[in-house]
């Protein structure tokens, strides 16, 4: 072909980091050629030293890539000729360079996957170590972006906790498709030698073998799920790394990060910016085009293999890169977060977050909620009127919006309107406390696995 021709269908530049797993299945292929009687044991012991030496060249830097062979898997059968001459040959015996790929791309996924958990692992363990060094701080939460109601800082935390271990959820089942042994689905149609997939799936670690062999070599599904859980990890990251973004401005002042996850301005020598929480929800962006990417190039192939599924990779391991990296800066910029308690608590107690504890107040003196909310909202805007705080307020005129008032009102505080949401996944300081050690036994549960 024409260099410029030949340069358009290279994939060496990323598809080379598939080596390990390149290597490994043809190991076990060939393995299982030999225990089949398809080529002899003589060929096969040759084969995988040669694959083995090869294996090292690569982690050792010292392989001679080529560029015009395209790709890893032509690169890697090259220099085995090129060791041990026409034996080489007998290595793609009953396999195809479609469920070879297959293959390579499924055992990639599995183990992204498995570094995904890790990273998500260590990121959980972060925010429930912060909400734990934190568990009496009170703050504000917040109903769009304006002060609602008290809550605990670390019920803050652990709802990132929750909403992270259901990306961990997402990430089994994505390991869970991609745990099908493709390989002896051949180019379309299965392999006419007396295979044992079954043994191969065992020996490369596989749950099950693929039972359609013209859907095996044309799945992508298994690579669109894991794109698709790390575009919802990364919206639960960028949501979170907005909040930092807030909680560390000097208008909120709730949080400090670390030096390391900060920058300076290159003119306001004052300036801290949070540009790694930024970063994150620019990266967002990325990962969530990944996602239609892939889905667009799948979208209009007819069965089987198309050459358009080259395309499924490139996006698909900066996609990983990009998810693995964000966790662990994230992991690293909360473990190292100052929390400031009492800014947080000046904030939730120098407002009238405490209108809705005033409506259950009424309630309890027999007032129908619908109504005890009407009064609580004329006293809230009589309070704002005045810039008086609710424990400012004379009693006289809080009678003066329902005679149920009585001097008990003023035993309404941050830290009793945070007490009283005793109820399962509720912010009062005893689940709160619960909701730590809940966590804290599911990630040493989820550590054994």
């Amino acid at each position: 072909m024409e260099p410029t021709a030949r340069g358009y269908g290279v994939s060496l530049h990323y598809d080379r980091r598939l080596y390990r797993q390149d290597i490994a299945g043809s190991l076990a292929h060939v393995r299982m050629l030999a225990r089949q009687g398809i080529i002899t044991e003589e060929d096969a012991r040759a084969i995988g030293d040669a694959l083995v030496e090869i294996l090292e060249e690569i982690e050792a830097g010292d392989f001679p890539w080529r560029d015009d062979l395209e790709d890893i898997h032509m690169n890697v059968e090259r220099r085995l000729f090129e060791k041990i001459g026409d034996a080489a040959g007998r290595l793609h015996t009953a396999r195809s360079r479609n469920d070879q790929v297959a293959l390579d791309v499924r055992m990639y996924t599995r183990d992204a996957v498995s570094r995904t958990l890790q990273a998500l692992r260590r990121l959980r363990t972060a925010l429930v170590d912060k909400a734990e060094a934190n568990d009496r701080a009170v703050m504000p939460g917040y109903t769009h972006v304006q002060r609602a109601q008290p809550v605990l800082f670390a019920h803050h935390m652990l709802a990132y906790f929750e909403m992270l271990g259901r990306d961990r959820s997402r990430f089994l089942q994505v390991y869970r498709m991609a745990d099908v042994m493709p390989l002896g689905s051949g180019a379309l149609a299965g392999a006419a030698y007396p295979i044992d997939r079954d043994g191969v799936a065992r020996e490369l670690g596989f749950a099950s073998v693929s039972a359609n062999s013209m859907d095996s070599v044309a799945d992508r599904d298994f690579m669109i799920d894991y794109h698709a859980a790390a575009a919802v990890c990364m919206m639960h990251l960028s949501r979170l790394a907005e909040e930092l973004v807030l909680w560390s401005t000097s208008e909120f002042a709730f949080v400090r990060l670390g030096d390391e996850h900060t920058t300076g301005s290159s003119m306001m020598p004052q300036k801290r910016n949070p540009d790694f929480a930024e970063i994150a929800r620019g990266k967002t962006g990325r990962v969530y085009g990944h996602l239609v990417g892939l889905l667009t190039v799948m979208k209009g192939l007819p069965l089987t293999y198309n050459r358009d599924m080259q395309e499924d990779k490139e996006g698909f391991f900066d996609t990983v890169d990009t998810l693995l990296a964000t966790l662990g800066i994230f992991a690293e910029m909360i473990a190292g977060m100052r929390v400031d308690a009492g800014r947080m608590r000046d904030a939730a107690a120098d407002s009238h977050l405490l209108a809705t504890d005033i409506a259950d107040y009424l309630v309890g003196k027999g007032m129908p909620f619908r109504e005890a909310h009407g009064v609580a909202a004329r006293l809230s805007r009589h309070a704002a009127a005045e810039g008086a705080r609710f424990d400012a307020i004379p009693m006289d005129t809080y009678r003066r919006f329902s005679d149920l008032f009585g001097p008990d009102v003023f035993e309404i505080t941050v830290d009793t309107s945070v007490a009283d949401r005793d109820v399962p996944g509720g912010t009062a300081f005893g689940r709160v406390s619960q909701a730590i050690a809940a966590a804290r036994v599911k990630l040493e549960a989820e550590n054994e696995d």
